[in-house]
This record gives C-alpha cells, structure tokens and sequence, in this order.
C-alpha cells in the first residue's frame, strides 16, 4: 500500500523545487544564464532534483503496490502507464525526462546549456504535469 505521508513529502520537495525554477523562467537572458555559474547551477540543480523527486515517487508507488520490477529508471513510467496510472502522453514525456535526467547526471560535462535554458523557460509545465497525475493519487 501506498504511504501517502511518503508521497506527500515529495511532493511537497518537487512543487518546491519546481515553484524555484519558476522564478527563475523569464528573470535572465540566455547570456546571463549561462555565464553566471551561480545561476547556471542553481538552474541546472533544481532541475535535477525536481526529476529525481517524479522518479523517487514513481518508483515508491510501484514497490508499494507490487506494480512490478523497475530494473532501470525508464521502467518506472512504463510501469505506471501498464497499470493506469498515466497515460500514454505522460509516459512518453516521463521518459523524455528521465532521458534528461540520465543528462544531468552521467553526462555533465557535455551538457547543453541552452537545453537547460529552455526546459527551465519553455517546459516547466512537463515537470508539474507529472507531478498533478501523482497529487491525484493522494
């Protein structure tokens, strides 16, 4: 069974996250983005956290309702998709995401921070759909 006070920690952690990135969209221009390391990282950071809060909640909701076995991050909207729990467009964008999380993570040296940029500016909406399909579960 799903523990909805571990759920709600998260989710609380995640619409923080993303209300930061929020205030950041639409404050800097691309070259101030990307030459101010600060503002860069914080950008950069929140986003990642934002996508490991979607997975973490993902990946509690399939454990806890034995929903099947994630052996790699991309199962988890799969899974999630297979038992209704999203739908076929949040499945492909959860995947983009945790695409982009793989990113963040393993391939930081070859980040495109223009990419960051926009996701921050123009896609912040993907990171709160999946996170409205969760908050629909409590």
């Amino acid at each position: 069974m799903v523990e909805r006070e571990v759920l709600q920690k998260r989710i609380e952690k995640a619409r923080e996250y993303i209300n930061f990135l929020d205030k950041m969209s639409g404050n800097y221009n691309f070259e101030e983005f990307k030459n101010d390391k600060m503002i860069y990282g914080s950008g950069e950071r929140f986003l990642h956290l934002t996508i490991e809060a979607l997975i973490d909640i993902g990946n509690h909701i399939i454990s806890s309702e034995d929903l099947g076995v994630v052996d790699v991050y991309r199962d988890i909207p799969v899974i999630l998709h297979n038992n209704e729990y999203i739908d076929k467009r949040d499945k492909e964008l959860f995947i983009k995401i945790i695409g982009l999380r793989n990113i963040l993570v393993h391939d930081y040296l070859d980040i495109e921070k223009e990419t960051v940029y926009r996701i921050i500016n123009e896609n912040l909406s993907d990171l709160e759909d999946i996170l409205k399909k969760y908050i629909e579960l409590l």
